[in-house]
């Protein structure tokens, strides 16, 4: 008899230990959360402020930072501000968005590079409290090299990402002195260069030189888009503004 419920209460301790020991697994094993799907459009948000009326809107302010092309040069000394894409684009935008308050800044100046724009973006961009930055000066970065400019757009970038600022990238527009067919000319690689970057931080890239590639391989002429070697004319502008506003459909 003894040990018939010496055996019992051995048995019920066993069941007890593994009854404990499944417990503790499940405590810290919890059910997999649902993944949520990662968010298709980056300016998801910012579609929906600018669909706000009155007194739920806000000034959006978009700043446009790079070199002479930006800036609206067309035939140097020529500018022609209201024929350059961040223009067009805020004309644009404007236009879909009706309700929304618009403002566009653009620091872009004229035979500037990516060094002295890293250089001065804290203070000439980032005091203006941006919802959004778009940087271009692939063109004129040729005269510092690939390494040197990857850095000071990359310095660019994180002074942005830190202010919690998106930021646009954009690759250059042509130069009729280069084959922009040619994937080894010093544009092509700058264009790269600024691919890579938005794959590195994850940012929006407008790629305008991918862009005059397929309209010059279906057989436009690249001065069709210029209006003098290296700065677009109108139509050239507008092919940069509609990639841009194609990030706001």
């Amino acid at each position: 008899m003894q040990i018939l419920v010496r055996a019992l209460i051995v048995l019920t301790l066993v069941a007890f230990a593994k009854g404990i020991h499944c417990q503790a697994k499940d405590a810290a094993t919890p059910p997999a959360e649902k993944v949520q799907p990662a968010e298709a459009n980056p300016f998801a948000d910012l579609k929906q402020q600018l669909k706000q009326t009155w007194p739920n809107n806000r000034l959006v302010r978009f700043v446009f930072h790079g070199h002479s092309v930006p800036a609206g040069y067309f035939r140097t000394p020529i500018v022609r501000r209201f024929d350059s894409y961040p223009v067009l684009f805020h004309q644009e935008l404007c236009e879909r968005y009706p309700t929304a308050v618009i403002d566009v800044c653009n620091t872009a100046i004229g035979g500037e590079n990516s060094v002295s724009g890293a250089e001065r973006f804290a203070d000439d961009v980032l005091t203006l409290k941006p919802d959004v930055i778009f940087i271009d000066y692939c063109l004129n970065d040729r005269r510092v090299g690939l390494e040197t400019a990857q850095d000071c757009w990359r310095e660019m970038i994180k002074q942005a990402v830190a202010k919690d600022v998106m930021v646009v990238l954009l690759t250059p527009t042509p130069d009729s002195k280069e084959d922009i067919l040619d994937p080894d000319s010093p544009l092509a690689k700058h264009a790269e260069s600024i691919r890579q970057l938005a794959g590195e931080f994850d940012l929006p890239l407008v790629d305008s030189y991918s862009e005059f590639q397929r309209l010059v391989g279906e057989g436009d002429d690249v001065t069709d888009y210029l209006s003098q070697s290296n700065h677009p004319n109108r139509a050239g502008h507008q092919v940069v503004a509609d990639q841009i506003l194609a990030l706001f459909e």
